[in-house]
């Protein structure tokens, strides 16, 4: 095997090992792509119902945590529709209140 095919198949490698670290990390207790298939939801004018994905991904989130992550204005949602998810979903999570 030359060289330029090893420099090729050792960069596939990478970005395969990157893509599968990314699909891993988590926010709040949930896969990355799990919050990021809510945001819709939490984004105005006219925000779509929470998905199934969404509702699913989602219950088993640490909420205390995730009420701080969508307090970040640079998501770009609407925290009082964000704060809607729960309820719509039938999530059992803590009040934001009740939260440290």
């Amino acid at each position: 095997m030359d060289a330029r095919a090893s420099i090729v198949i050792a960069s596939i490698l990478v970005m395969l090992a990157a893509v599968a670290h990314s699909q891993m990390e988590s926010i709040c207790n949930v896969p990355r792509y799990g919050v990021e298939a809510c945001l819709p939801a939490a984004k105005p004018p006219n925000p779509p119902e929470p998905t199934a994905e969404c509702c699913d991904l989602m219950k088993h989130a640490d909420f205390c945590c995730l009420y701080k992550y969508w307090a970040s204005p640079s998501l770009g949602i609407d925290l009082n529709l964000a704060l809607q998810l729960p309820d719509k979903c039938h999530w059992q999570h803590p009040a934001p209140t009740q939260c440290a």
